[in-house]
């Protein structure tokens, strides 16, 4: 007798704890994304596995109807690494924030990156750390004016997207927190991924660092100042996607369509899946005169760790017979010791 498909739905996916972010807080957003990205790629909740290490965004394991683990600072890719290792069937996600995944947390993030282990991270960069009331973090602008640098930074930011693919990283995406349709597209495209996906999402601190984005993400500005990517489609942004992304020689260059010669042919097709990453870190490394890349900047297939290490088991195992230490002993195989 066939078994009917369970359909789960956003509701499946929440707590009944009470969410304690600030009102306001882009977290709220990301959080309901995440719902609705996991009822639409349709994992179980009893097959999922939420680990975040400390800061606000890391109470989200919470907010979660699955396994979670709230752990300790900057540790979270490291416990995720062991938690998809011994149990590969999970769907394990690394919930963390700019300051818990780059600064205390950094080596144990490009090392998941590196390995590829099958985890979801999803990197919330608000640009400060909130949960500590407000210090400068890793991806504050040069010369941000915080508790920890009342006379303004002397020092430049980590780019996420930089980190990652240079660690080797096989997908990368950004996303908005005031964009929920996007931003849940995109988290469902990272759980689809195998191996190491790396999510950014810029959020708002509404306390410590409100509007930190508006220059991107607010209405008035976002069709202009950002572009949305989509494999197999042209890179076209502006209020009428009148604007569009070419190649002249070694550089990216922001061009509108009909000036200057420019016709819609010389416009690059986004291609998210071309494993040399050059141009992907290109694009995710835009700004200033040119728009912010959003949406699934690069998705490559590549072995996973996770399944390397238990293909490697097997293979040990099928040339060595002997188990478990009951098996050692009665083997025959024996020593003494004088």
């Amino acid at each position: 007798m066939a078994t009917e498909e369970v359909k789960f739905q956003p509701k499946d996916y929440k707590s009944d704890q009470y969410v304690r972010w600030c009102p306001g807080c882009g977290d709220h957003a990301v959080l309901n994304c995440l719902h609705k990205a996991m009822a639409e790629v349709g994992v179980a909740p009893h097959n999922m596995a939420v680990i975040s290490g400390i800061g606000c965004s890391s109470r989200l394991p919470y907010y979660m109807n699955t396994y979670g683990f709230h752990t300790i600072h900057g540790r979270g890719a490291a416990i995720a690494t062991g938690v998809k290792t011994a149990r590969p069937d999970l769907n394990v996600w690394l919930i963390t924030g700019d300051g818990d995944c780059l600064a205390i947390g950094g080596n144990h993030f490009i090392h998941a990156v590196r390995r590829n282990v099958d985890i979801n991270i999803v990197l919330f960069n608000n640009k400060i750390y909130g949960l500590t009331k407000g210090q400068y973090s890793p991806t504050s602008d040069r010369g941000f004016v915080s508790k920890s640098s009342p006379y303004g930074t002397v020092e430049d930011p980590f780019v996420p997207a930089e980190l990652a693919l240079g660690a080797r990283g096989n997908f990368f995406a950004r996303a908005i927190d005031v964009d929920l349709k996007n931003t849940t597209e995109i988290l469902a495209a990272s759980a689809r991924h195998k191996g190491t996906s790396v999510t950014e999402v810029l959020v708002n601190c509404v306390i410590f660092n409100d509007a930190i984005h508006k220059g991107i993400v607010d209405k008035e500005y976002r069709a202009e100042r950002t572009i949305f990517l989509r494999h197999g489609e042209k890179m076209l942004f502006g209020k009428d996607n009148q604007k569009g992304i070419v190649l002249e020689g070694l550089k990216l260059k922001a061009v509108t369509v009909g000036e200057d010669g420019y016709t819609i042919d010389d416009v690059l097709v986004h291609d998210a899946h071309e494993k040399d990453n050059t141009l992907h870190m290109m694009l995710a490394m835009m700004g200033d005169d040119m728009p912010v890349a959003l949406g699934v900047i690069r998705d490559v297939d590549a072995p996973t760790y996770d399944e390397a290490v238990h293909q490697q088991i097997e293979e040990v195992q099928a040339k060595k017979p002997i188990r478990k230490l009951h098996d050692l002993l009665m083997s025959g195989e024996v020593w003494e010791i004088k």
